[in-house]
């Protein structure tokens, strides 16, 4: 059974199973992966300090909870998607966290902010 390296495309010779015809293009293969990994890390970091920053910009240094319209924080470039963590509380409503600062979705228009204690 022939069969062609995953870079090169040159023939490979020996194991069934392998992948690579050398130990070159088997390392340059997982070191693109690894670096592809890494920018997207720091992209998404990125977008999470943003949103935090947005949030405590928004909350102030000393209020715990405030509501807000959702065009404020959507006008300062805030990603909802991009949150660290999320919680169900026992009323069925979902809390997105970034770091330690949540926000909720209080109705269409509103979002509730809550510094955790």
């Amino acid at each position: 059974m022939d069969h062609t390296c995953k870079i090169c495309a040159k023939p490979i010779k020996g194991r069934s199973d392998k992948i690579y015809c050398s130990t070159h293009y088997k390392n340059r293969y997982h070191k693109k992966l690894r670096y592809a990994s890494k920018v997207a890390a720091i992209e998404i970091n990125g977008y999470l300090k943003r949103n935090y920053a947005i949030l405590l910009e928004v909350l102030g240094k000393n209020k715990i909870q405030l509501k807000v319209y959702r065009n404020v924080l959507e006008k300062k470039w805030f990603r909802f998607k991009y949150h660290t963590h999320f919680h169900i509380n026992s009323k069925g409503k979902t809390f997105f966290y970034v770091y330690d600062i949540a926000w909720m979705e209080f109705s269409d228009d509103e979002i509730l902010i809550v510094r955790k204690r």
